[in-house]
């Protein structure tokens, strides 16, 4: 027992070292990528900070690597983290978003918000959580920036 104990162990290490060969490309296009977003839908300075610290590594092309972000398996979980979130909203695609897609992203960043889904756990265990107010001024952004979209569909929709 003690024998495959030790062989379990050797390999998991050599397994271990060769992760660390394996590179994920980083998501690094440049911030300049969520600046029509935030023309667009006007965000304070306090929100623009949220966005930025707790949405913007994952929501968009431009991601503030931690430390562990070089050490696999991290480095591999962290990919996927930031492919998922850029698969379901992406601010610097932002201007190729039709306005009733534009308003379902909103909606949806309130639902998950309010529902305390987004930030990720995961995220918040070593970055900390949204304060109440930091809660309460996102949302209440998102929902004024709604509004434009919501107006624009109520024009191209003749209501």
């Amino acid at each position: 027992m003690k024998k495959f104990v030790r062989y379990f162990l050797i390999l998991a290490l050599l397994a271990l070292v060769i992760l660390q060969f394996v590179r994920p490309e980083k998501n690094q296009g440049g911030y300049e990528g969520v600046i029509p977003f935030e023309n667009e839908t006007k965000p304070s300075v306090a929100v623009a900070e949220i966005l930025k610290t707790n949405c913007y590594d994952c929501h968009s092309n431009q991601t503030q690597y931690p430390w562990y972000a070089e050490i696999a398996p991290f480095s591999l979980w962290l990919d996927d983290h930031i492919e998922h979130g850029k698969g379901h909203f992406n601010v610097s695609e932002w201007n190729t978003y039709s306005a009733k897609k534009k308003d379902h992203k909103l909606e949806e960043l309130i639902e998950m918000v309010e529902e305390g889904e987004m930030p990720l756990d995961s995220y918040t265990w070593l970055h900390g959580d949204l304060s109440s107010e930091d809660t309460k001024l996102l949302l209440q952004w998102a929902g004024l920036a709604r509004l434009q979209y919501k107006d624009q569909l109520e024009v191209s929709t003749g209501k």
